[in-house]
């Protein structure tokens, strides 16, 4: 099969860049990396994805509400007092 394709100058001057830099003409180097790209495996989608729920679970229950309320009064119990 025949293909006509119209690339940008740049990519022209690219492609024989590599080409000539692999030993081989423009066309047989943009046919091996087509090649190349056509036979990868296509990219697979992610699959449905674990819940974090229980994620920590092993570390035993949360502290309960008034755990959190104790712990706070006690970290800012000095908070924006003067140094005396």
């Amino acid at each position: 099969m025949n293909l006509n394709i119209e690339i940008p100058d740049r990519l022209a001057t690219a492609l024989r860049a590599k080409a000539l830099a692999k030993g081989v003409t423009a066309s047989t180097f943009a046919l091996q990396v087509l090649e190349q790209v056509l036979s990868q495996q296509p990219e697979q989608k992610a699959g449905p994805r674990k819940s974090s729920y229980g994620l920590l679970a092993h570390h035993g229950p949360g502290p309960s509400a008034e755990e959190i309320d104790e712990n706070r009064k006690e970290m800012f119990s000095g908070f924006a007092e003067d140094p005396q």
